[in-house]
């Protein structure tokens, strides 16, 4: 099986001519650092000052983005992409709330989601944070293993409540869910409110799954005892791989307290860890006629590690659209990854945000600059646009 990444007439067949520009001309602003940190403190002074920028935004890197500002905005954009083959997981992307309101209102979208993916094919999966759930205090305090006073053990009761209530809704419906993985010093919390939603919920099938950043050491390991312990109580694994977004924060506060780096020392070592790790999850899961009861989410933006995923799956016997794999890449970029593999029968779906405009900036922002420090991401992105736009041209002349 052969993928051609470079076929643009298939990676962008769901852009209109305007839609290719529009995305060209922002990689183009992407490609800038400095450019993205100008545009980011004029965003934040001109919403500070609540003048009229979000019609600006709306049609720029919104758009680009994000689905649109409410789950059933987000409708036609995943019907869209149904229609050619790639489904869409809807994350309600507003970050930074720290109130118990604000934690019962990510609960209350994460659950229209759900219900929105019970009724849609076009929408197979859910997925949240948990800080979206919980104060990130009480989530370092819990991953520590220190005591609670009396009013952390409250909050931490509810986020156990908010996270079960997804869960358990989920597997009401039959919809999987997600929970994102986060900086490593909550991410023992959230591993175990996960595990445990698992060994409650992924009796039959695998409803919850839980998120492996490979950019972090010892991570092979780390799948390998959740696979064990599960074999051992009798309950299904799910699990989603990607390479990882917090790299810069998690040195600098290794070496501010002067513990050992907990990050890979190089995106070779990180690229490793990510393909051992998916290699061994589909080992693990075995052959169709005796399958293990384990599914998995492939979330990358690199061509090699989903062709090598790929062709594991199906030298296991797996045809592409019956596997319990899915690949995902984000909306708005690497289209050429996501519409080539649905193109040869995979199970793929883009990460569809959404939310507010003012309360999904911190997200924006946090992709914008995450592309300007990806070696390599927006010159790739820049150069398949222009050979689509380039292509066109040749078409609409012949």
């Amino acid at each position: 099986m052969d993928f051609n990444f470079r076929d643009t007439a298939v990676a962008f067949q769901s852009h209109s001519d305007a839609s290719l520009r529009r995305s060209h001309w922002l990689f183009k602003t992407l490609a800038s650092p400095s450019l993205v940190k100008a545009g980011k403190a004029v965003t934040l002074w001109a919403l500070a000052w609540r003048l009229p920028v979000k019609g600006l935004i709306r049609a720029t890197v919104f758009r680009q983005f994000c689905g649109g500002e409410t789950v059933v905005a987000c409708k036609p954009v995943a019907q869209r992409h149904w229609e050619l083959g790639v489904g869409s997981i809807l994350d309600y992307s507003v970050e930074g709330q720290t109130d118990q309101a604000a934690y019962d209102q990510t609960t209350e979208m994460t659950l229209q989601t759900l219900a929105l993916a019970a009724s849609e094919d076009a929408v197979p999966l859910g997925v949240f944070k948990v800080t979206g759930l919980a104060d990130t205090a009480v989530l370092e305090k819990v991953s520590a293993g220190l005591a609670l006073n009396a009013e952390e053990q409250l909050a931490w009761d509810r986020a156990q409540g908010r996270v079960d209530r997804i869960c358990k809704y989920a597997h009401q419906v039959g919809v999987p869910v997600m929970l994102d993985a986060e900086e490593s010093w909550i991410q023992k919390a959230i591993d175990d409110l996960a595990y445990a939603a698992m060994a409650k919920y992924n009796r039959e099938k695998v409803i919850v799954f839980n998120t492996i950043q490979c950019y972090r050491t010892g991570r092979l390991e780390h799948l390998k005892g959740a696979l064990a312990k599960a074999e051992a109580d009798g309950y299904g694994v799910g699990i989603k791989f990607v390479r990882g977004a917090y790299m810069e924060k998690e040195r600098e506060r290794a070496k501010a307290m002067g513990y050992p780096s907990p990050i890979q020392p190089d995106k070779a070592s990180t690229d490793a860890e990510f393909d051992a790790c998916v290699s061994h999850m589909i080992l693990a899961l075995g052959r169709p006629e005796n399958a293990a009861n384990f599914a998995l989410m492939i979330g990358s933006h690199n061509e090699q590690s989903a062709e090598k995923a790929a062709h594991l799956l199906t030298a296991s016997g797996w045809k592409p659209s019956e596997a319990p794999v899915w690949f995902a890449q984000l909306y708005g970029m690497s289209d050429h990854i996501s519409f080539v593999m649905a193109h040869h029968g995979f199970r793929v779906a883009k990460y569809l945000p959404f939310g507010p405009i003012d309360k999904v900036m911190p997200y924006l922002f946090r992709r914008a600059e995450e592309n300007t420090s990806v070696k390599g991401q927006t010159g790739r992105e820049l150069g398949l646009i222009q050979a689509e736009l380039k292509r066109r041209k040749s078409v609409a002349r012949n």
